[in-house]
């Protein structure tokens, strides 16, 4: 039917050429239209595609991919709980890293510190990266700086927006969320097992829910035009492999530089943090060697963030 839009095709034609029975064709459209993917049904006549939804298919992603790591294998999902969820189940089984796990709609897409993620169906896009970098435990942290910096250089170039990074793991438009990153490890005292990258992005988004409008955007929203998917999915996957791969060669600094020079939030800004426990005031003045936030209190003694909500004053 694809190769004959707009064409009414009848269903006895379209099930003889896929050798299958009307019954058959007719539970494949449902599952089709289940999708996503918009038929009109024309009584005494057959079947009309209307519009294809923007599928990320492992095959369409896999052709646009130059030669790399990231991106070796791909599980690709219309439906599932969580990217993250389904890494997790593969990493011990094997997958190798640069192993790309992405979903089309998540029921349970999950952010850092355990909320929860909008996982509207074909409009964003929620990845999560298998690695198995070479790395002791405390150096692991770098790779949420690293992915923030990568994201907000690829979304950049794609929508021509102004970027921003807020520490640790947020990519903002105008002081709003459009992208998040969630890092977790499993790691022996002495080195790292692997390591479970999950990014979420707001692409088309038409709209955000009221109770988080004041805080989320998408690029679809700023940049008043839809984006290709696609297009930022593999730009996204290249920075990612170049700086995790300079990461490994040249270390943490270059890394720590570029997000300081990406943030307004790394130097100069005053800003709450929260842990949930308790909430401090101060003024952010830059990033350890680690990428450990550090915050200049009020009574003039600095402090090391090393997690927690950090939020303008």
């Amino acid at each position: 039917m694809a190769e004959n839009a707009t064409v009414v095709l009848s269903g006895t034609k379209v099930a003889s050429r896929l050798r299958a029975a009307p019954s058959t064709l007719w539970e494949w459209i449902e599952r089709l239209r289940g999708m996503g993917v918009e038929i009109q049904g024309w009584p005494g006549s057959g079947y009309q595609l209307i519009r294809v939804p923007d599928i990320l298919t492992s095959q369409t992603v896999r052709h646009n991919l130059h030669a790399g790591d990231f991106g070796c294998r791909i599980h690709h999902f219309y439906k599932t709980a969580s990217t993250m969820t389904e890494a997790a189940r593969l990493a011990p089984e094997g997958a190798p890293h640069g192993t790309l796990v992405l979903a089309e709609e998540q029921t349970a897409g999950r952010g850092r510190l355990g909320r929860s993620w909008i996982s509207e169906r074909s409009v964003g896009l929620y990845f999560t990266l298998v690695l198995r970098p070479e790395l002791a435990p405390a150096a692991a942290p770098i790779l949420t700086l690293l992915a923030g910096v990568a994201l907000a250089e690829a979304l950049r170039e794609v929508s021509g927006l102004p970027l921003d990074l807020r520490w640790p793991n947020d990519v903002l438009i105008g002081g709003k969320k459009c992208a998040g990153i969630l890092v977790e490890m499993t790691a022996e005292p002495d080195r790292v097992e692997y390591v479970l990258m999950g990014i979420g992005i707001n692409v088309n988004h038409e709209q955000i829910p009221g109770s988080l409008a004041a805080g989320a955007t998408s690029l679809r929203l700023e940049a008043g035009r839809s984006l290709s998917r696609l297009e930022i999915l593999i730009s996204v996957l290249q920075r990612l492999e170049h700086y995790y791969n300079g990461y490994l060669t040249e270390g943490a600094s270059p890394i720590i530089k570029r997000f300081v020079r990406l943030s307004s939030y790394a130097r100069g800004k005053r800003v709450k943090v929260s842990d949930g426990v308790r909430t401090v005031v101060g003024v952010t003045a830059g990033l350890t060697p680690e990428g450990i936030l550090l915050l200049r209190r009020d009574d003039g003694q600095t402090e090391r963030v090393l997690s927690g909500h950090v939020r303008p004053e």
